[in-house]
């Protein structure tokens, strides 16, 4: 499935500068998903070293997200590629946490592919599914070093709230370190 967006200014005949999300549903997509999370997943994990001391497991964070049927993937969730000038620029995914609250993950655009609007229009196309798939809440953890990222989130109309307890990295960092993590991460969530 390809969602598209032609960028404000651009004439409707220059495709080739079309951002399209493209759903990860084959080896083609899974294999690019890969390549984009293993990348953002370095980034995070250089950034949460470098600015709080903490390190997490990189090939148990990619190898849940690629295999696990029941987590990206519909029909509980939502895993998007951007497709941007011939190559996949980012990645975003939707997973659900309960019946009615879902959570945003592994939102990442490439540093190249900033400023096209494809952070936007990945959040917009997985908030759009979260109301089509009746989630009343979708919630988001970020490092707090990530602020244009946080900068999206709230214009979109996301509110910082406090740790929750179902949150993604739990399930990655030892017990010691939790409460390092948790202050070291923004928790948010959107009322749908």
């Amino acid at each position: 499935m390809r969602y598209g967006v032609m960028m404000l200014g651009e004439r409707s005949d220059v495709v080739q500068h079309m951002a399209v999300l493209v759903s990860v549903a084959d080896a083609a997509t899974r294999e690019a998903a890969e390549a984009l999370i293993r990348e953002y997943l370095q980034f995070i994990a250089d950034t949460a070293l470098q600015t709080y001391q903490l390190t997490f497991d990189i090939e148990a964070m990619v190898a849940s997200d690629l295999e696990d049927a029941a987590k990206f993937y519909p029909p509980a969730g939502r895993f998007y590629l951007v497709h941007h000038a011939d190559e996949y620029v980012g990645v975003g995914c939707l997973k659900r946490l309960s019946p009615t609250v879902a959570e945003l993950q592994r939102m990442y655009v490439r540093p190249t592919a900033r400023g096209l609007g494809a952070g936007r229009l990945l959040l917009e196309q997985l908030l759009a599914d979260a109301r089509a798939m009746r989630f009343e809440i979708v919630r988001l953890e970020s490092l707090r070093a990530l602020t244009a990222a946080h900068t999206l989130y709230r214009s979109i109309g996301f509110r910082e709230i406090e740790p929750y307890a179902e949150s993604s990295m739990k399930d990655y960092q030892s017990r010691e370190a939790v409460e390092t993590y948790r202050a070291s991460a923004i928790f948010m969530e959107l009322v749908l």
